[in-house]
């Protein structure tokens, strides 16, 4: 069964982010789509023909990172196009600040790992052994992950992801990504 890209095109028009800049971004969203189902039905086919060795090996491991790509892109996405600001008395905002002492300091951490140095990725996950809320640096898609944590809020901080409005303005992008999160689907993405 192959993936099939999701529509996010309903996005396009939303404050702070060009049309350009989201087409742009759905295309490179759709080409790790196209490569992961190209990586999964080469690994079959390998399999198929018994033909397990090196190059299997560096298919499989292209497979993490096309496969990552297109789940962040598809959480990213998925956690944007919200008009209203995060009501203070919901189970997100109240987990926020049970965790990090307040929803200030979560969102000024949150910030901070997204205006690091560097290509990749900001995430709120939850860990599933204890229900604490971290946010993490993801450095490329397959690197840095969280191992046994859920992904609750994703930010691309990968250039293309701003460059064509912001150019070198990362924390304005920031801003921009603030506005338009969806906070009700980042509030159904907690673990009960």
């Amino acid at each position: 069964m192959a993936y099939e890209a999701k529509d996010f095109s309903g996005l396009v028009g939303m404050e702070g982010f060009s049309d350009t800049l989201l087409n742009n971004h759905f295309t490179l969203y759709k080409g790790y789509v196209t490569n992961t189902n190209k990586a999964l039905e080469t690994l079959d086919g390998m399999l198929k023909g018994d033909k397990i060795g090196y190059e299997y090996g560096e298919v499989k491991r292209r497979l993490g990172w096309e496969f990552n790509g297109m789940r962040l892109h598809e959480l990213y996405f998925g956690n944007l196009g919200g008009k209203a600001t995060l009501d203070k008395s919901s189970k997100l905002a109240k987990k926020l600040a049970e965790d990090f002492g307040s929803y200030e300091l979560w969102e000024k951490d949150f910030k901070a790992v997204g205006a690091m140095r560097g290509i990749g990725w900001v995430g709120l996950y939850q860990d599933n052994t204890n229900g604490k809320l971290i946010n993490f640096w993801i450095n490329e898609h397959d690197v840095g992950n969280p191992s046994g944590c859920v992904p609750i809020l994703i930010m691309d901080v990968f250039e293309h992801a701003y460059m064509t409005d912001y150019q070198l303005k990362r924390p304005d992008y920031i801003a921009a990504f603030f506005k338009n999160i969806n906070w009700a689907v980042v509030e159904k993405r907690l673990m009960k």
